[in-house]
């Protein structure tokens, strides 16, 4: 009876495969547990806010943590010193509750460019809104819309898929700091 006893150990060998692969899976592999199902990474941007605060020509703007809504998450986070023609560079990218992206921008670079670069293309609407006592510009685009101020050696663009409610949200939440 050979051939039983061929097919008992097949199944039981699929039997012990099964519960090494679940427990690989249950243990092995981590799970964020924020990205709701999306496989977007959260990153913990502290590090390199403060490494842009300190090396950047200008005061570098972020949200304080516990600023935004619940539910929201930073996914992408660069800084790049000066370069010609761009100038230093800050990026902070986010998803609302909704998955809605939500970045802030800036450069002290020429602001034309940069804000065609990071809007997608947006266009300025001539329409302003004040968030604590600042000048924001409107910007409208088939992709992005975005929030522009424009203040002497810098320009700060709150920009995304998300509507001008959550760009205002986070505008409100940002802070400027220079190391």
């Amino acid at each position: 009876m050979r051939g039983k006893e061929t097919v008992r150990d097949m199944v039981l060998s699929l039997a012990a495969i099964g519960v090494v692969a679940a427990a690989i899976y249950l243990f092995g592999i981590p799970h964020d547990e924020g990205a709701k199902g999306s496989g977007v990474k959260t990153v913990d941007y502290r590090v390199e806010l403060d490494t842009a605060r300190r090396a950047a020509p200008y005061p570098v703007a972020a949200p304080e943590p516990g600023s935004l809504p619940k539910g929201w998450r930073a996914t992408s986070v660069t800084y790049r010193p000066a370069a010609e023609p761009d100038g230093a560079l800050w990026h902070l990218g986010f998803l609302d509750q909704d998955e809605e992206y939500i970045a802030v921008e800036q450069s002290d670079g020429k602001p034309v460019p940069f804000v065609e670069e990071v809007t997608q293309q947006a266009r300025e609407t001539k329409r302003t809104q004040r968030i604590d006592g600042e000048e924001w510009v409107r910007y409208e685009g088939d992709k992005y819309d975005a929030l522009v101020r424009q203040e002497p050696g810098v320009t700060t663009v709150v920009t995304g898929t998300a509507s001008y409610g959550q760009l205002t949200k986070m505008a409100t939440a940002l802070t400027e700091k220079k190391g």
